[in-house]
């Protein structure tokens, strides 16, 4: 019974959330946003220079050359068309991520009505519950 009145104040504040009537969308721009921003932190991390952690990691002294080694070196030597197919892979992602985005703002209209049911069902259980604060007999 304690738990229940403790929680009670909790769930009624939540009410005032889910009954709000704008539903949020995601904006289409979003993905391109996301997709750019992507796109530059790669570069970045593609950019950053692992040469001296490699030497340390073969507890030595790190040459001229891996000084000035980074991570784009490091796979290029791997695969010379690494950078390519990665900014590739993450143009190709830019239609599923916005069919995704699509679904999402398709579905959130529904999970806001799912929302305010629970809420009002909520208010429905809870509007017969004795007052904590009335005196006990």
């Amino acid at each position: 019974m304690r738990a229940t009145i403790f929680a009670l104040p909790l769930l009624l504040s939540a009410t005032p959330l889910c009954a709000q009537t704008p539903v949020p969308q995601i904006p289409p721009a979003a993905v391109d946003k996301v997709a750019n921003t992507l796109d530059a932190v790669t570069d970045a991390i593609m950019s950053l220079p692992v040469g001296r952690l490699q030497a340390a990691i073969d507890g030595r002294a790190p040459t001229a050359a891996e000084q000035q080694m980074t991570v784009r070196d490091l796979e290029a030597r791997k695969d010379p068309e690494f950078e390519s197919k990665l900014h590739r892979h993450i143009a190709e992602a830019r239609p599923m991520v916005r069919q995704s985005i699509r679904a999402v703002n398709d579905a959130i209209p529904q999970m806001v009505e799912g929302l305010q049911q629970v809420s009002r069902s909520l208010q429905r259980a809870t509007a017969n519950l004795p007052d904590p604060s009335y005196p006990k007999r």
